[in-house]
């Protein structure tokens, strides 16, 4: 940006100080496109060189990039001496570690991409910033009064320098009192005058765009030799007048110069089209346009189009809405039933089926016939292989049904229970793997999952033509899951079996030394009666023959 600006600002340079201005009034002046920046070479503290620049609608000049800087070479070439520039330290001491050392525009920021320090940080306390013909910035009390200051104005946009020969010697005046012949750009506000025309135009906002623009009050073209005779397309000069005119489908203003569309200023509600030297209106999809030609009207998109949606058609401002009934959704624009597996809690494999759905199981599990969702542990065979998790070698599980049996090389599988080892059922037993089934004999009929009771004379026997049953099946009950034992439980069962051996051994014995006691203890219980005498002489001999099997 710097190389561009720089041969335009040295361009510039010829009309900086040429003219000779009152007091009160910059010495010169250079605009950009958003910026103008002033010298006024009059002598003043910091604190009046600032209220001068604000009573001008500006502030203090800030230095913060290097096309500032290559502005302010301009401003300064030829003069010596020192111009405040917007920089001060309020209070406080400097700060070396920072680019601007502490110091603050008088904007009230600190953002800056440049820095020109002359020489290290001085004194604390109030201290402001001057500049010389060498750019360098310079700390300086605030109270001591400069040769001049530097003021900075800003705005959105400006209007270009009029294009006219150099005959009609065009002068400009901007808001803040500079005054010159060959500026690069004006601010809003600024005046241009041509003394060989007797014409005077301002730099305003335009009607049509709202962007800047050489003008006047009274509407038509000037002559075209100064700015295209302020014409927006072609300028003309017709029987010594000059004339403006536009392209096709476009319209002169009502300011005469400028263009715009033949839409301008059309009642369309929605949409404006050119149509030869005037317009139709048209509307947007979903609408349609009234009686009269320009205001638009909703078109009930569900009536007219029948059939447009599925199952429900909800007509909106300028279209319509497709909707679904219950139990279905909107799936790319048409209605699908709900998956009823997206509500199921199946623990492994969901299927959807008419009117709901069922749940399946991996390999190696059941339904759990308790809780139709979930799943159990399964095997048809009277052995499979055990559930391990593979972190937890101690970890596995086996179906009910099964107890778990460890086998060389870490093996672990699960082998079936045979519950009709148990005596769970009354009559008869048949073992399936995991499970068992209880059979009452001919004649009986279950009570419950393992009892039978006899049929009574009352009940029938036989159903129409059939023959009767011979074995009623009762209901598997499944036993509780068993697991290995620990070895010091078998050891426990061992031993109190054998302890209640020895018990009962120790009783026998006990109740067959009573009985064959010595005769004489015998007599003694006896000797009152001859009847007991005879019958214990007759049980002695049996007493005897226990004794020797003893």
């Amino acid at each position: 940006m710097r190389r561009l600006l720089l041969p335009l600002l040295l361009l510039a340079a010829a009309g900086l100080g040429l003219l000779s201005e009152p007091p009160g009034e910059p010495s010169g002046t250079q605009c950009l496109e958003h910026d103008c920046f002033s010298v006024f070479w009059q002598p003043a503290a910091f604190s009046e060189a600032s209220a001068a620049c604000e009573r001008r609608g500006g502030h203090l000049m800030t230095v913060r990039s290097t096309v500032a800087e290559d502005a302010l070479a301009l401003l300064l070439q030829n003069r010596s001496g020192s111009l405040w520039l917007g920089l001060r330290l309020p209070h406080g001491c400097p700060e070396p570690a920072q680019r601007l050392r502490g110091f603050q525009w008088v904007t009230g920021d600190r953002r800056t991409d440049y820095v020109n320090w002359r020489r290290a940080p001085g004194r604390c306390g109030p201290r402001c910033v001057a500049v010389a013909r060498d750019l360098r910035w310079e700390e300086r009390r605030c109270e001591a009064p400069a040769d001049g200051f530097l003021c900075e104005f800003n705005y959105g946009n400006s209007c270009p320098k009029l294009r006219a020969p150099a005959a009609l010697n065009v002068t400009y005046a901007t808001p803040f009192g500079a005054r010159g012949n060959d500026f690069l750009a004006l601010p809003p506000g600024s005046v241009a005058r041509a003394a060989a025309l007797g014409l005077e135009l301002r730099c305003a906002e335009s009607g049509s765009d709202g962007g800047l623009r050489w003008g006047r009050e009274s509407p038509g073209a000037w002559a075209c030799e100064l700015g295209n005779g302020g014409c927006d397309e072609e300028c003309r000069d017709k029987d010594g007048r000059p004339r403006c005119s536009c392209l096709p489908g476009t319209r002169l203003g009502t300011d005469g110069r400028s263009c715009v569309s033949l839409c301008a200023g059309a009642p369309c509600q929605h949409l404006c089209v050119p149509d030869g030297a005037g317009f139709h209106c048209m509307c947007d999809a979903g609408y349609e346009l009234a009686a009269d030609g320009s205001s638009c009207q909703d078109v009930d998109d569900c009536a007219t189009k029948p059939g447009i949606c599925d199952q429900e058609c909800l007509n909106t401002e300028g279209g319509f809405e497709c909707r679904c009934h219950s139990g279905y959704e909107m799936v790319e624009g048409h209605c699908r039933a709900v998956p009823h597996c997206r509500k199921a809690n199946c623990a492994h494999v969901c299927e959807d089926v008419p009117g709901g759905y069922r749940c399946h199981c991996f390999s190696g599990y059941i339904v759990d016939p308790q809780q139709a969702t979930q799943c159990v542990l399964h095997c048809n065979r009277s052995e499979c292989p055990a559930e391990c998790d593979p972190r937890t070698e101690e970890s596995c599980e086996c179906p009910d049904g099964f107890i778990l049996d460890d086998r060389e090389g870490g093996l672990k599988f699960c082998i079936d229970i045979n519950e009709c080892d148990m005596n769970y059922c009354e009559h008869n037993c048949t073992n399936h793997p995991g499970s068992y089934a209880c059979h009452c004999h001919a004649g009986y009929m279950p009570v419950d999952q393992h009892r039978c009771k006899k049929v009574g004379d009352e009940e029938e026997m036989y159903s129409g033509d059939r023959e009767p049953s011979t074995e009623v099946p009762a209901a598997t009950r499944t036993p509780p899951k068993a697991g290995p034992l620990h070895p010091g439980v078998l050891v426990g069962i061992t031993v109190g079996i054998l302890s209640m051996v020895l018990v009962l051994l120790a009783l026998v014995c006990h109740l067959v030394k009573k009985r064959c006691r010595s005769p004489s203890s015998m007599d003694y219980k006896c000797s009152g009666s001859a009847e007991k005498e005879m019958g214990l002489h007759q049980v002695t001999p049996a007493c005897a023959s226990s004794s020797q099997k003893l």
